[in-house]
Order: C-alpha cells, then sequence, then structure tokens
C-alpha cells in the first residue's frame, strides 16, 4: 500500500453566491489524500463535505489555498489539461448517480465507454459482476432503479483503477447486500492502489474507511486514523478545531490554554 500523497491541500477555502452575499463554503481546510487508503468525510449537512469534494475530483478550483495534484498546483494547470486529468486519472460519482451516467448507453455500455476514455482494456461484464449487475448490462439508466443505478456508477467510476476515486454519498440508498458490493469494490480499487474519497453519513461506509475527516460548518474539527487515533485539526493560523463532542465542556466558549512538562492542556477559565 503506497503512502504517497497524490492530493494536498492547505488553507483551502470555497465561495458560493448567496443572496446575503458570498458564503464561505471551507474555510481553511488542510486535507492530505494518499493511495492505498479510503478516506470518509463526514459531517452534517450543509458542513462543506461536497465542496470539498468537487475541489479533490478537480471539479472546481479553490477560491482561497493551495491545492496541489502529485506536488503541481491545481491552479497553474489549464482547463484542457484539468479535463485530460478527469478523464484519465479520475473516477467521480456525483449524488445523484443518473449525473454521472450517459443516458443513452446501457450498463455495459456505460463501462466500455469509461475503459475507452481511461485507455484501458476489459471485459464489461467483469466489471458488472463485481456490483451484481450482469444480469442488467443491456438495461439503459432510465429503466434501473435508484439501486442499481448508484452501483452502476460506482462500477463505472472505478473502471481501470483510477489513481482517485471520489464518491458523494455511494451508498446512501443501498441495502445491506448491495452496499457491502459497492464498498468492496471501492476496498478492492484501494487495494490496488486507488486513492478513495467518499462524503457520506452511513455508518456502514464510515467504518469501511481508514481515515475519518470530520468537517463542520466548512471547518475540518477532527481526524480518526484505522478506527483508534482521535486528532484533532491546527490550521496554518495557529487555530484549533475541537472534536464537538467536547464543546459541552466549554459552555462559554472559553478556553484556559497550559503548556505542562512538554504537553498542552485545555482547561476551563477559573
Amino acid at each position: 500500500m503506497t503512502t504517497e500523497p497524490l492530493l494536498e491541500g492547505r488553507e483551502l477555502l470555497q465561495l458560493y453566491a448567496a443572496p446575503t452575499g458570498p458564503t464561505q463554503a471551507l474555510r481553511g481546510v488542510d486535507v492530505t489524500v494518499l493511495g492505498g487508503r479510503i478516506s470518509a468525510i463526514t459531517g452534517p449537512s450543509g458542513s462543506g463535505k461536497s465542496t470539498l469534494l468537487a475541489l479533490l475530483a478537480l471539479r472546481e478550483r479553490p477560491a482561497g489555498g493551495e491545492l496541489r495534484h502529485r506536488g503541481t498546483l491545481v491552479s497553474s494547470l489549464s482547463r484542457r489539461e484539468l479535463q485530460r486529468l478527469r478523464r484519465r486519472e479520475i473516477g467521480w460519482v456525483a449524488q445523484r448517480p443518473t449525473h454521472s451516467l450517459f443516458p443513452q448507453l446501457d450498463a455495459r455500455g456505460q463501462i466500455a465507454q469509461m475503459a475507452r476514455l481511461r485507455g484501458v482494456r476489459l471485459a464489461p461484464l467483469s466489471s458488472l459482476e463485481e456490483v451484481d449487475l450482469s444480469a442488467r448490462a443491456r438495461a439503459l439508466p432510465a429503466v434501473m432503479s435508484g439501486g442499481e443505478q448508484q452501483r452502476l456508477a460506482v462500477a463505472a467510476a472505478a473502471v481501470g483503477a483510477p489513481a482517485l476515486l471520489v464518491a458523494d454519498e455511494p451508498t446512501a440508498e443501498l441495502d445491506d447486500d448491495s452496499a457491502a458490493l459497492v464498498l468492496g469494490l471501492l476496498r478492492a480499487r484501494a487495494a490496488e492502489g486507488s486513492a478513495v474519497v467518499i462524503a457520506t453519513h452511513d455508518a456502514r461506509a464510515i467504518a469501511a474507511a481508514d481515515i475519518v475527516l470530520r468537517l463542520r460548518h466548512g471547518v475540518l474539527t477532527g481526524m480518526v486514523v484505522a478506527g483508534q487515533e482521535h486528532t484533532t485539526a491546527i490550521d496554518g493560523q495557529g487555530r484549533l478545531q475541537l472534536p464537538e463532542e467536547a464543546l459541552p465542556l466549554f459552555p462559554d466558549g472559553v478556553v484556559s490554554v497550559k503548556i505542562v512538562d512538554g504537553h498542552v492542556q485545555l482547561h476551563r477559565p477559573e
């Protein structure tokens, strides 16, 4: 399993227009995406999960901060270069799976088209078998159920084990058996070296991740590695984001900081 960073974001800022003026969807997020790992981005609705996914999938450029792909500053790449990167190296699954599929192609054609775009050779049925859709090989997306569309979108995005596989809520509408198929496919691609990043509320998907990043109000508030190590983020300005479960300990929003024997201690002010 490789641990070389595929993507590195520092102080990422993203703005969106709102009736009341520009709104910060992301506020100074630092993130590193590693090949061979599944990273899950969690947080309540409106926390910035989908926005961060769009930046990592190179579908948007950040309004501020730096995003690097294999060490190259994304802001220095032309639109054509970004398009080439997305086609060759990035699998993308939108929250609505039909937005990731070609409406005029049947399931087999979806896989074949992605293989052509990525320049890989494979038997389309083998990809469909991974998500139990071989019997629907000749079905168009419009006649598939929502769960079938979701499984097909993930299978198509995963064709050729792309360097980066990004999925927005890939198991949200799936029963346990279908979710297990999708998560098994994502795990298989990670084992082949793909960096897998998902946004999710699903406890099943969170449990399958190697790294869990927690967002709240556009800020990274914590990280869990391998289900054990709980860390929290310090941004480039030295600001510390406490885990949500720690906030009730400081109801006034004020904390006393002490350094004792090389350790930082946080207390309620006396």
